[in-house]
């Protein structure tokens, strides 16, 4: 039996430390948007290839994703306040790295680590507000949490195009890096302060085998779904996902003989009995399969499509952001007295902003920016009262002490979900944009984006029967 230290957590600072983890998890998501808006001038500077490019951006996701669980679990072993302060310094330095890159090559590597030690920060997050907030105030700390998803959405957008067009000192790109070094700094600062010790397992280590075998099952499952387009779906991308999921089936079985041994798996199999929290987990999935792959799909279509320019386009989704950060807020507060019934009704309102969308794309030849812009707020309000609440209904079940863990699994959820929509619905867009054009494509899209959505409202449900 491994001894769990049962210091108690000090919750006297809890809204100053929800303050300090959500300011990291807004670093994380405005670091997702920002790089996306420099992509242009990183390729004409460093003179990087398409597939350099392309690469920028995905390493960053398969490092985040296949080490997100391990980062979760070292906060159930060292503390969350130890991996957490680790995490933020680790980011800020590779920050840095990619600020000073000299070459597409190098930009790659310090990208591989700024996803890796965004692992160790983001799970983090979760568990300290899972930890810190057990009683009535719940519910209104996971708004918080979600508005915040909402307000980094729309800064990367804004802050990205501003940095790159005012090319401040001359750095250009490299401003959207730099720009993170203080804020980090700011927010180890405030951790080292504030940030409770939470309990810790004394006498455990990281299960390393576990850790490795993961990595290389996820790595192969994620690394095809992100390159298969440039690789043309080829037999080898089919084999190397297959092999993923061998390698994720013998990862189980070397958890439970890990377990019987009486040491501490990388996962605790205890969640994996959880009925609710696995179908919270399918319902994760679903709903960020209609995420990322939303966002890329409407950027192309677009610039391309209908040939808005770049900073204009990103203008569009401000008012989405807003209207996300506003449902973030009621979402948090309904949640208390409707429990899952309201990520239920946000299914609906974005499955009907899908469908304004595709009525306004087949009635109206070019519509407008601002025409889109004012249509894409249904969709933007429906995300955001399914977002916020979402980690905290899915983690309801989890008790304190796997809190890291089952963060850590909501995260690579979250983030495979993430890259298979942009496989899935990104090839079957480029296909119908390349046959047709990008009109017809986006409708097909939309049809996707709802089907996902409602499979997402259906494990919702089914999560509903057994939570209440």
């Amino acid at each position: 039996m491994h001894q769990i230290v049962s210091n108690p957590v000090d919750t006297s600072r809890r809204w100053l430390v929800l303050a300090t983890v959500v300011a990291a998890q807004f670093m994380f998501g405005v670091d997702a948007f920002i790089v996306n808006v420099a992509i242009p001038t990183i390729a004409a500077e460093l003179h990087a290839s398409a597939a350099q490019i392309e690469a920028v951006i995905a390493i960053y996701l398969i490092a985040y994703a296949t080490l997100v669980i391990t980062g979760g679990r070292l906060g159930d072993i060292y503390g969350t306040r130890n991996v957490f302060i680790a995490g933020v310094a680790g980011f800020t330095i590779t920050s840095l790295w990619c600020a000073l890159a000299q070459s597409g090559s190098e930009l790659i590597a310090a990208r591989l680590a700024q996803g890796a030690t965004a692992a160790f920060m983001v799970p983090q997050v979760l568990a300290t507000i899972h930890l810190l907030f057990a009683d009535a105030s719940r519910a209104r700390a996971f708004g918080i949490y979600g508005i915040v998803l909402g307000l980094a959405g729309a800064a990367g957008f804004l802050l990205g195009g501003v940095l790159v067009a005012l090319d401040l000192a001359g750095l250009g790109w490299r401003a959207v890096f730099f720009v993170k070094v203080p804020f980090g700094a700011v927010i180890m600062a405030a951790a080292f302060r504030i940030m409770p010790m939470a309990p810790r397992r004394a006498g455990t280590r990281l299960d390393i085998s576990g850790a490795i075998v993961l990595f290389l099952g996820l790595l192969c499952l994620i690394g095809p779904l992100l390159f298969g387009h440039d690789l043309h779906w080829s037999l080898a991308v089919w084999l190397a996902m297959a092999v993923g999921l061998a390698i994720i089936a013998a990862f189980l079985r070397l958890e439970r003989a890990v377990a019987c041994r009486g040491g501490m798996p990388l996962i605790d199999l205890s969640l994996l009995s959880d009925a609710a929290f696995m179908r919270g987990l399918a319902a994760v999935f679903s709903f960020f399969f209609a995420n990322l792959s939303f966002y890329l799909v409407m950027t192309i279509y677009m610039q391309k499509g209908l040939h808005i320019p770049p900073l204009q386009a990103g203008l569009v989704f401000l008012p989405l952001a807003l209207t996300f950060v506003i449902a973030s807020r009621h979402s948090g507060i309904r949640a208390k007295h409707r429990g899952t019934l309201v990520l239920i009704e946000g299914c609906a309102v974005q499955i009907a902003g899908l469908a304004v969308l595709a009525a306004a794309v087949e009635w109206i030849e070019a519509p407008s920016a601002i025409v889109l812009a004012l249509v894409l707020t249904i969709f933007g309000y429906g995300q955001g009262l399914v977002m916020a609440p979402l980690s905290s209904a899915v983690l309801s079940t989890v008790k304190p002490a796997s809190a890291g863990a089952g963060s850590g699994m909501y995260g690579t959820t979250a983030q495979i979900a993430n890259a298979a929509g942009v496989a899935a619905i990104g090839a079957a867009f480029f296909a119908i944009e390349a046959a047709q054009s990008a009109r017809p494509a986006l409708l097909v899209a939309c049809a996707l984006f709802a089907l996902s959505i409602i499979v997402c409202a259906a494990f919702l449900t089914w999560m509903r029967r057994i939570t209440g």
